[in-house]
């Protein structure tokens, strides 16, 4: 079990991530969760709820009571798939998008603070090493 020390140092660099990353965005009104959604569905066409749920970080119940809570805010409408009325298309409102078009680059911005302390080489390390964690599962 060689790997527990490697399963620690993901967890809490995860959660150093989310120390520093949500209080950026409860100051803008938003939570993590949140933020998910509207990035994912900013600047893109409607997706129904499967595809917003493979795009996100966001399980299945939880996606559902965010999206109540976001249309109830006026942020993102649903609509039924014309495709298959069985499925709802759901896409940002223009509040939404406008939304969309203020907190993403902020938040961005703020993200890039942190991530600037790492050079080239350091960011592609990283990043082949999170790939390779992730396709052993």
């Amino acid at each position: 079990m060689n790997f527990l020390p490697s399963l620690r140092n993901l967890v809490s660099a995860y959660q150093a991530f989310e120390r520093y990353s949500a209080p950026d965005l409860k100051a803008m009104g938003l939570t993590m969760t949140q933020f998910d959604v509207i990035a994912t569905l900013g600047n893109q066409p409607p997706m129904t709820c499967k595809e917003l749920g493979e795009k996100t970080l966001v399980t299945k119940g939880t996606l559902t009571g965010v999206l109540e809570r976001l249309e109830a805010k006026g942020i993102l409408e649903r609509k039924t798939n014309p495709e298959d009325a069985r499925s709802q298309m759901i896409g940002l409102t223009e509040d939404g998008q406008l939304l969309f078009e203020k907190v993403f680059p902020a938040h961005l911005k703020h993200l890039d603070k942190a991530f600037q302390k790492l050079d080239t080489e350091q960011l592609k390390n990283l990043q082949e090493s999170l790939n390779l964690i992730k396709n052993i599962f």
